[in-house]
């Protein structure tokens, strides 16, 4: 390492020259790191710069950046082994890698300087990835060797990586529950426990903080990944310098930035912008496969087969099928109640539904497609990830975000002269209100898409919390999380006018559960208790509410909340529910009775929609079970431990922590109720954006900034995490230590 420089003002001082991209003249980078290893990239353009990010995350990370480009390729099982397959499979189904080369290519054509700041970050990754794989033993354990990037690739990673993060699967589950249950009970399960992804936000303005400048905080909830998905880094040329964090495989920083002047952070909208389409097809002579379209049309259908490779089984080969609508990412009958799938499309399902079908469909097979943006638009929106490393005001990036396309959004904002923030961002179609619900049919003309619904934001009063509730984007959704997590915050910001900072840690990591009230409401109301459960009974209800990490309160109720969700599962109202999900596995996590029944706990307690479901019966019966069986003085992070997800779990690892927190928690360390105290999903990440001074701003992250197994900086970070601690952003380039490259 050499010494560092003491000038932030001059970005491009004291850079080494580097090889410029695809022959252009050299430019010149260089990375610095503060003591925590996060990277600091000073350069001197902004193309330079795009490459440096890619170099130093492929250095950093090449083991999680080939992980995720295969994922997007469907061609992990290659390498990690048949539990790939299901992945790979509906990777290649739904078009992950072709609707990136499709975006892509209209961006070469319609924004040549944005793909030309794309290909320079592939450039930097290429150049990387060599010797960031000879960092990593799990790609000689598996026999991966990494290979050149296409400027496409971190296209179909954003693509990859958000592409359930509408959940659209719950609609296959609606229509399970309406088949089972009738039409009436469509949104009976419609709680919105956790997704794939969720997240807290707040933005407190100047007239309720120690500095008179707004906060932005908050945390990005997702699954736990190891190494991380989400990257701390600095981004800094002549036209701007800017932190955050960034999606490692994608350039700029598009969820959570502060640029010195103007700071951004986002929410999952809970929007629902993707349809499933019930398809009829039918075969021809030969490979001519044919869907009903509107008005009763035969339409062709694009049709090809690919081969999954699959490290230490057999080649699998899929039929790729695209209608009109867009790709069948369900084969044969996966559509509830129809059947089950299968891999061949060759299961056939008679359809009377409409004269147009009844002549030529009989004996044809039912599927469904998959309608999503950015492959009807063939844009991602990512014109809008250099605008905002550019952005000085709230208005920069208010224009800038026009552009997003996916995931939607929640956006704050704010900017050092006092500009705020607060509005919906992304590419929602106008249609039919079923489309929302559940699986529309294709041959309907009335179920097509009519255009992009406008995007809404609101004025900022007092403060703003975005927390996945009902609220800016209700018209937008159908499904949202419960209130709790923002109430919550709502109610911690009121308690104060002058907060900084270091105070907003104490947000973070709030463990009042107030979902836990309807079901403790049940218990004063039973008699005739044996002496075992009046004990536990009262003490559930003398119980603070509070998930916190030492609490063994808060391990006796979650044992009797687990009691209570299996005994609701076991109910024979539900035995039409109940079975295994038929369809595509990668669809499963969406379709189990029991977790459905956890998170929709506090609506089926009260729901009038199921008069037959004795709720105090099951209730009384979990109180005398948990009762029976002893209340251990266990703490709660003893059974809430992390369990994060790895390619290639690592046998030496040490024991992850346990936790404090819940899914209804503000600190929202998500277990799923009624089947595991274990948390695979929490906050991905935590960020105080102070617009006051940028350099007492706090990030962290659950792991740290290197993807290495093993290495100073892969963990260091995790026992500060894991207590809701945040380390303080560096800004003084004096203060970092430059690296020799």
């Amino acid at each position: 390492m050499s010494s560092s420089v003491s000038s932030e003002s001059d970005p491009a001082s004291d850079a080494g020259a580097r090889g410029g991209p695809h022959g252009q003249p050299p430019e010149s980078y260089d990375v610095f790191r503060d003591p925590w290893g996060i990277p600091h990239l000073r350069a001197s353009d902004e193309l330079a710069l795009a490459h440096a990010q890619g170099r130093v995350t492929a250095f950093d990370r090449a083991w999680q950046l080939e992980v995720e480009r295969h994922r997007a390729e469907g061609s992990s099982a290659s390498f990690l082994g048949p539990d790939s397959v299901t992945w790979d499979r509906f990777a290649r189904r739904s078009r992950l890698a072709d609707t990136a080369r499709l975006c892509f290519a209209a961006m070469e054509t319609d924004d040549p300087a944005t793909a030309a700041w794309v290909r320079a970050y592939v450039d930097g990754v290429n150049e990387g990835l060599a010797a960031g794989a000879g960092r990593d033993e799990r790609f000689a354990r598996t026999g991966l060797a990494p290979s050149p990037w296409e400027p496409w690739v971190p296209l179909a990673i954003w693509i990859a990586t958000h592409i359930l993060f509408a959940g659209f699967p719950t609609k296959l589950w609606r229509e399970r529950v309406a088949r089972a249950l009738g039409d009436d009970a469509l949104t009976l399960f419609a709680t919105d426990g956790p997704r794939i992804a969720g997240s807290n936000g707040w933005m407190v303005p100047g007239d309720r903080t120690t500095t008179g400048a707004a906060i932005i905080a908050g945390d990005p909830h997702r699954f736990i990944e190891d190494p991380g998905v989400y990257q701390q880094i600095r981004l800094s040329c002549p036209d701007y310098d800017v932190l955050g964090l960034a999606v490692p495989g994608v350039p700029g920083l598009a969820h959570f930035g502060h640029t010195g002047s103007a700071a951004w952070a986002i929410t999952n909208a809970m929007s629902d912008y993707q349809d499933l389409y019930v398809e009829q097809l039918r075969r021809g002579e030969g490979s001519a496969v044919e869907a009903l379209g509107p008005d009763g049309v035969w339409e062709p259908v694009a049709r090809h087969t690919e081969t999954i490779a699959v490290a230490g089984g057999d080649d699998v080969e899929v039929e790729i099928l695209e209608t009109a609508r867009g790709p069948v990412v369900v084969h044969a009958d996966g559509y509830p109640g129809a059947g089950t799938d299968t891999d061949t499309g060759t299961h056939t399902h008679t359809h009377t539904d409409t004269d147009a079908a009844s002549a030529d469909a009989d004996r044809s097979t039912q599927t469904l497609s998959l309608r999503y943006p950015p492959r009807v638009r063939r844009d991602l929106g990512f014109a809008v990830l250099p605008a905002l490393l550019r952005a000085r005001t709230v208005a920069d990036i208010d224009r800038a975000l026009d552009g997003w396309a996916e995931p939607v959004n929640v956006v704050h904002a704010a900017d050092t002269e006092g500009g705020l923030l607060h509005r919906v961002a992304g590419a929602v179609p106008l249609r039919h209100p079923d489309n929302r619900l559940r699986p529309v049919p294709a041959w309907d003309p009335q179920h097509a898409w009519q255009g992009w619904a406008p995007t809404p934001a609101e004025p900022v009063q007092g403060f703003a919390v975005m927390a996945n509730a009902r609220g800016i984007a209700s018209p937008l959704g159908v499904e949202f999380a419960p209130p709790h997590r923002a109430d919550r915050i709502r109610e911690l910001l009121s308690g104060s006018a002058h907060w900084s900072p270091k105070a907003m840690a104490d947000v973070h990591r709030d463990t009042h559960l107030a979902s836990a009230e309807p079901l403790l409401a049940l218990l004063p109301g039973f008699d005739g208790l044996t002496p075992a459960a009046r004990e536990l009974r009262t003490r559930l209800l003398a119980w603070d509410r509070r998930m916190e990490a030492d609490s063994t309160d808060a391990t006796v109720f979650s044992a009797f909340r687990t009691a209570t969700v299996r005994r609701f599962a076991a109910d024979p109202v539900f035995a039409d529910l109940a079975g295994a999900p038929a369809g595509p596995a990668v669809f499963h996590p969406w379709l189990y009775l029991v977790p459905k029944i956890g998170y929709a706990l506090e609506g089926l307690l009260t729901t009038s929609l199921l008069p037959e479901l004795d709720r105090a019966a099951h209730v009384r019966a979990a109180l005398e079970e948990t009762a029976a069986a002893g209340s251990p003085d266990t703490p709660w992070s003893e059974v809430h431990r992390l369990a994060p997800w790895q390619a290639v779990p690592d046998p030496d690892a040490p024991e992850w922590p346990g936790l404090g927190g819940d899914h209804d928690c503000v600190n929202a360390t998500s277990s799923v109720p009624g089947f595991t105290d274990v948390t695979a999903r929490a906050s991905a990440a935590r960020y105080v954006w102070d617009l006051a001074r940028r350099e007492d701003s706090l990030w962290a992250v659950p792991l740290g900034a290197d993807g290495v197994t093993g290495s100073p900086h892969h963990r260091d970070q995790l026992p500060l995490w894991a207590r809701c601690e945040l380390v303080p952003v560096v800004t003084d380039w004096a203060r970092l230590t430059k690296e020799s490259m």
